[in-house]
């Protein structure tokens, strides 16, 4: 079965203090990473479904 989305995880990495973003194709695999992104006192993280474009189903 081919995903038609995939899940992006932005988050701020705190040993830096920049702004990421990682692509995950799980669900579950980006929540897990987000949660250990956020679990610092001054970490955030975020998780968004993203529509899989036709080139990048090609690809």
């Amino acid at each position: 079965m081919e995903s038609t989305q995939y899940f992006e995880v932005t988050y701020l990495d705190t040993d830096c203090g920049r702004i990421r973003t990682e692509t995950f194709d799980d669900v579950h695999a980006a929540e897990r990473f987000a949660a250990r992104q956020a679990a610092d006192e001054r970490g955030w993280a975020m998780v968004d479904a993203v529509p899989v474009e036709e080139a990048r189903k090609a690809a």
